[in-house]
């Protein structure tokens, strides 16, 4: 047990630290004060170091840019190359497992062991992997690195061991799939044509054995010519050559024939008794012109030709569309018979693949689906129905389906939330699915015994919400919300209101989500907040909206003369002094038509309209445009059902709205929040906004001693030198737009980005941005936002005025007035606290943190009857609480002084559309979670840990003291950071620009784990990094895919147990019986030997120059499973040593029996023959 010695109460500083300096990023604990302890805080910290362990646990999502597919027909699983070098594995439901390559070169081809448990995969690197499927985490046992020649194209025979592999310069070679070297025998292209032949016949891009005969290999080059190669013998049966390139083959499983398709839009079939000119020659899209020529069409990529028993054979084929049919979308053709399907997909296709009933080449295919794999979608096409449906897919393949803005991780959730939103999502499913099951159904996947409810929601450019259930590292879809329904739809604008308005105006920004009582807000790229409720039941509602004026105007619209009305207040509220006066709910429909005449604002509906089950919406809130110009992006939000409040802020000022009765009850300036406490010196105001800032929320300050010393102590302060990050400008443009707001520790919250009009006499006005607007013109999808970062980031010490320091990152079209007064509100939190050092009990307070690291405590008045808190005012009271950090502060959380996590207070969710019985009407049920309930022994008192993007720092409440403080960083800066429950504990988990996932023990922030992770390479990381209880978070890994990562050691141990197996022991089916007659003069392809002809005894060795054999680096788990499948492998040959065992006893027996009836016949010949001896033949 640690006990930690802290001042209760009795300090009158609130300095970070008191005298002691804080300690450099890797020192130990954070540094207490060393003040006088009265009395004592017993925490018993149970986490350790040993309890984290970071690592990867499942990717979600579509594979990003694909391209290459394979399947196994015996196992049933189903493999996906990326372009980065991934490879995505999928069996059944839950059974999904991601592969990546460290060299990070594309993977061009995939090839399944058929039944063994095992994938190879041929990389653009020109290496080959060899990746053991037989665990549930893949690893590569070997690789081959070709050195002078690059692969084109692979095949392996099904129950073969030795790869034919094809290369660019036209050669054939051939590796042992059990040793991964090269055999000596290699077919070289100049011996595979004639020797006639002046022209190099180009790259391999078929190879293939004849069902027929295994002994004869089929090579098409991509030139057009065709050989099938006589593997014994090593000489050509046969050379095709034709005019039209060619792109892929497919056999008839007799052998006899092939079909070829080629670049002029073609299929050939080929006959193999006369190989001088093709059997037939169709171009299945391409129409006989009125000038009697054909119509010239588009490649036909590839062609697969299989056959059925009881009807024609299907001809699928993608591509060879006719050029003059512009704008047609990618297709896949079905022939079956004289019938020809198209289907039109959505994006262009990268592979397909026809899965067959038999893994034998040489028998009757059976196809009974069509896997087509597309760009940016995967779908499976049945072909047992002549409708041809898809399969419904049970893998979260649309998560990008308009790209993720924002992501939200909510595990422990309420155990009745999933199975609700389940069944009103189920309602709403599309339909005309296949009603076969889905085909991909290899591996073995059970519920593993940690599994909890988990969620997560996203946000998408169209407007669009998404929940899924996260439970057990599997992921699908419970019920979609579309925001857009709220509004009208937008109308076109031209001129100016055209440059402003956003490409996508319903683009999702953030979301704030309450389980318990399933309240959930949506923020809006827009400047918007929509509020939303939850009922099981249809509704008619017409949704109120909230008008809010947040927006401070620059320099050359001030003016002495003008009235006293401050721009960032509400109408109803001109004077700072009284901020809690309210703002009343305006209807849809009146707001005059000046104030918004050209303006490219959403429209919220003005009728009332009927809504289905699930989330209603109940309020939206909009910013005004003022003299033509864009509201600031909102920055921070917070929710809280119990007190019935929403806040925000963005860089002008903070807002919160009463969503029970409908009004405006805040809305300020941030300087307008300090008042006369403001901790920073500000330039010089114009006269009317000085009168109007001499009093505000913080006036009554309990010790103005205290702020003056937290001034002497600030990190961005005038006096003594301070370590800065200095950020190239560019980079700083985009990082500071992290999340919504801004979080570089250089940069002012409202910096403007590059000017979207030229500079002129109203620039400045024109060319403001907020830190949630970044220089880029499409919403902000957080799928396609990349940037480089540099290599090392430069340190300097500044001994520049803060002035200078502060506006240096800061465009010059901002006004000098509004340089160093605008202050973004970064991070919200409602929750039961002191707000002033005097207090002795709890109340509803409202934490603020800003842009400049500063903290504000604004104590609430709240109703606690429900009639009244439907009828009086929330009203708002002077605060005495200003905590400075170093840095954009980042999150606010609460502890008891046992260091349990206090939750914030919520109402238990109800149904506001249900019946209501009159006899007994409902009332609001509220859970309160005060500070004092668990800890009587140690008095009132809680703790309070605010987190920046440069420092944690645990303070006491009410007296405001600082406890300890920690620098997280000097050389980079937070991204995200939370304090989450791990172990039955809880603890500060930050990640960091620089990569670096970090975890600070609560209180003490102690540092218990730093792992640089994730080189954070792009914004779209640091915009969708959220971390969860658990010891869970996730990210954005590509614009399609969802990566979840763990940093628990527990589970990591139990990661195992969780994750589906890929190879599950089957029997591999029998040949069919091919009859006596086909088996004689069919030809006999069981008698060829591969080991015989490719082996070093009959082939040599190849050249070391030419490949090198890169053994392959598999961990301990992959030696226990080897050592397992050593156990399962001497199993096995015990069982087939014990059934020869058998045959051969049966054998014997039958050879017994066979003599026994030889001898027998033996015997009575000899009888006959004695009897029949003398006598002639007239007498028999």
């Amino acid at each position: 047990m640690r006990k930690f010695r802290k001042v209760l109460d009795g300090l009158t500083t609130s300095s970070p630290g008191g005298t002691l300096g804080s300690p450099s990023c890797g020192s130990g604990a954070g540094t207490p004060t060393s003040a006088p302890t009265p009395k004592e805080i017993d925490v018993q910290e149970t986490l350790q170091s040993e309890n984290f362990q970071l690592c990867k646990t499942v990717r979600h999502g579509f594979p990003y840019q694909p391209t290459a597919l394979a399947f196994d027909p015996v196992q049933k699983i189903l493999a996906i190359g990326s372009r980065s070098g991934g490879v995505r594995i999928l069996g059944r439901p839950g059974v999904d497992c991601y592969c990546q390559h460290e060299s990070g070169a594309a993977v061009l081809q995939l090839q399944f062991l058929i039944n063994e448990g095992a994938l190879v995969t041929a990389c653009a690197d020109d290496t080959l992997h060899l990746w053991n499927l037989r665990q549930r985490r893949p690893a590569i046992l070997h690789s081959l690195k070709f050195n002078r020649e690059r692969i084109t194209f692979c095949h392996l025979p099904f129950q073969s061991k030795w790869l034919y592999v094809g290369t660019e310069r036209g050669n054939t070679h051939i590796v042992n799939i059990e040793s991964f070297v090269l055999s000596g025998y290699v077919i070289m292209w100049n011996k595979a044509i004639e020797l006639s032949t002046k022209t190099h016949p180009g790259p391999v891009v078929h190879l293939s054995d004849s069902p027929k005969d295994e002994g004869k290999l089929l090579i098409g080059f991509e030139s057009g010519t065709i050989v099938q190669w006589d593997l014994r013998v090593k000489k050509a049966d046969f050379r095709i050559y034709y005019d039209e390139a060619i792109h892929s083959v497919g056999w008839h499983h007799e052998g006899k024939q092939f079909m070829c398709s080629h670049s002029d839009g073609s299929l050939t079939l080929w006959n193999l008794r006369n190989t001088t000119k093709p059997f037939q020659v169709t171009f299945p899209h391409g129409k006989v012109q009125k000038d009697g020529r054909k119509e010239s069409c588009k490649p036909i990529l590839k062609v697969e030709y299989k056959t059925t028993r009881s009807s024609e054979p299907f001809v699928i084929f993608s591509g060879g569309l006719s050029y003059d049919k512009a704008g047609r979308r990618p297709t896949l053709t079905i022939m079956h018979g004289k019938a020809i399907t198209v289907l039109e997909m959505d994006y262009p296709i990268v592979e397909f693949m026809a899965l067959c009933e038999t893994p034998y080449n040489n028998e009757v295919q059976e196809p009974y689906a069509v896997v087509v794999l597309l760009e940016k979608d995967f779908i499976v096409v049945d072909l047992t129905q002549s409708s041809f449906p898809v399969f419904e897919n049970p893998y979260p393949m649309d998560v990008h389906e308009s790209p993720v803005t924002s992501t939200a991780y909510y595990a422990d959730c309420p155990p009745d939330i999933i199975p609700v939103l389940y069944s009103i999502g189920a309602k709403h499913k599309k339909t005309g699915f296949s009603q076969k099951e889905w085909p991909i159904s290899g591996g073995t996947w059970t519920l593993g015994s940690h599994a909890y409810p988990e969620i997560i929601i996203t946000g998408h450019a169209d407007g669009t919400i998404k929940f899924w259930d996260a439970s057990a590292i599997t992921l699908q879809m419970l019920y979609k919300l579309k925001t857009s329904k709220v509004f009208e739809k937008p109308k076109p604008v031209e001129g100016r209101a055209a440059e402003l308005a956003e490409e996508d105006p319903f683009a999702v920004q953030m979301v704030s989500w309450c389980p318990s009582s399933r309240m959930f807000c949506v923020v809006g790229i827009s400047a918007h907040i929509i509020l939303y409720h939850f009922s099981k039941y249809e509704a008619n509602t017409q949704t109120v909206l909230l008008e809010v004026r947040l927006q401070c105007e620059s320099e050359d619209v001030i003016s002495p003369s003008e009235n006293e009305n401050d721009p960032c207040m509400p109408e109803s509220s001109p004077h700072s002094p009284q901020p809690y006066q309210r703002q009343p709910a305006s209807p849809v429909s009146g707001t005059p038509e000046g104030i918004k005449q050209s303006i490219p604002c959403l429209k919220v509906k003005d009728k009332m309209v009927r809504v289905p089950p699930g989330y209603q919406a109940e309020l939206v809130i909009q910013l005004q445009w003022i003299d033509g110009e864009p509201p600031q992006q909102i920055t921070s939000l917070d929710i809280n059902s119990a007190y019935g409040l929403l806040a925000f802020g963005n860089c002008n000022g903070l807002a919160v709205v009463d969503y029970l009765q409908k009004t405006v009850l805040l809305c300020m300036s941030t300087l307008d929040l300090y008042g006369a406490a403001d901790p920073y010196q500000r330039l010089t105001r114009s006269p009317r906004r000085h009168r109007q800032s001499t009093s505000g929320l913080t006036e009554l300050s309990d010790n103005q001693q205290s702020i003056d010393m937290e001034r002497s102590k600030s990190p961005t302060s005038v006096k003594g030198p301070g370590r800065k990050l200095s950020l190239p400008t560019d980079l700083k443009t985009d990082l500071d737009h992290v999340n919504g707001h801004c979080t570089s520790p250089t940069s002012q919250p409202c910096s403007a980005g590059k000017p979207r009009v030229p500079m002129g006499p109203e620039g400045p006005r024109l060319t403001r941005r907020g830190p949630g607007r970044p220089p880029f013109r499409k919403a902000q999808s957080a799928a396609c936002m990349e940037i480089s970062l540099p290599v090392s980031h430069t340190e300097g010490v500044s001994t520049e005025s803060r002035e200078n320091s502060f506006s240096r990152s800061r465009s010059s079209s901002v006004s000098s007035i509004d340089r160093d007064t605008k202050e973004a509100i970064t991070t919200l939190q409602f929750g039961e606290s002191y707000g002033r050092k005097s207090d002795a009990l709890t109340t509803p307070c409202l934490w603020v943190g800003t842009s400049l690291g500063v903290v504000l405590l604004i104590p609430m008045s709240i109703p606690t009857e429900q009639e009244e808190r439907m009828e009086e005012p929330v009203t708002f009271g002077p605060s005495g609480g200003v905590l400075m950090l170093k840095g954009s502060v980042l999150r606010f959380s609460f502890l008891d002084c046992m260091g349990a996590l206090i939750q914030s207070p919520y109402e238990v969710w109800r149904d506001t559309n249900a019946a209501e019985d009159p006899d007994r009407p409902r009332k609001r049920k509220l859970v309160h979670f005060s500070p004092s309930s668990s800890q009587e022994t140690y008095g009132d008192g809680h703790l309070a840990v605010v987190c920046s993007e440069r420092q944690a720092k645990i303070f006491l409440m009410p007296s405001q003291s600082c406890l300890y403080v920690h620098n997280i960083t000097e050389s980079s800066f937070v991204l995200q950071a939370d304090v989450v429950s791990v172990c039955n504990s809880v603890c500060l988990a930050c990640f960091c620009a620089n990569g670096h996932v970090m975890t600070l023990s609560l209180p003490s922030l102690r540092p218990l784990m730093d792992v640089s992770y994730l080189p954070m390479t792009d914004m779209r990381i640091a915009r969708t990094f959220c971390f969860t209880n658990g010891g869970q978070a996730l990210y954005l890994s590509s614009p399609t895919e969802i990566q979840r990562i763990t940093y628990s050691q527990e589970m990591c141990d139990n990661l195992q147990e969780m994750m589906g197996e890929l190879f599950t022991p089957i029997e591999t089916p029998e040949v069919q019986n091919r009859g006596f007659l086909k088996g004689f003069f069919g030809g006999n392809a069981h008698t060829f030997d591969r080991e015989e002809l490719f082996g070093e005894a009959a082939a040599g060795k190849a050249s070391r120059s030419l490949a090198q054999h890169i053994p392959g680096q598999v961990g301990m788990e992959g030696m226990k499973v080897a050592a397992s499948g050593v156990v399962g492998e001497l199993a096995r040959a015990r069982i087939a040593l014990d059934e020869r065992g058998q045959r051969l006893g049966e054998l014997e027996e039958r050879t017994a029996l066979m003599m026994t009836s030889a001898e027998s016949f033996s015997k009575h010949a000899h009888e006959l023959m004695l009897k029949c001896k003398d006598k002639k033949w007239y007498q028999l």
